[in-house]
């Protein structure tokens, strides 16, 4: 953990080194990774509700009661 820690340290320490232009397009980088990221985990969660539902695992209701059981 503490290897990790130093190593997170010293991208950050390399990352605030750098040119405007580099920590920009750094930033720009960052931000599609994690918007893609965050696709990939939906398009999972998706297909995982889809399985679910043909498997009759999931489960619908409109009682707030039912709903809360379900919890």
């Amino acid at each position: 953990m503490k290897t990790q820690a130093l190593q997170f340290n010293d991208i950050l320490e390399k990352i605030y080194n750098l040119h405007l232009e580099d920590k920009l397009e750094l930033k720009n980088l960052l931000e599609h990774n994690i918007a893609e990221a965050r696709r990939d985990e939906m398009a999972e969660n998706f297909i995982k509700a889809q399985e679910e539902y043909h498997s009759g695992k999931l489960q619908f209701s409109s009682d707030i009661k039912a709903l809360k059981k379900l919890l």
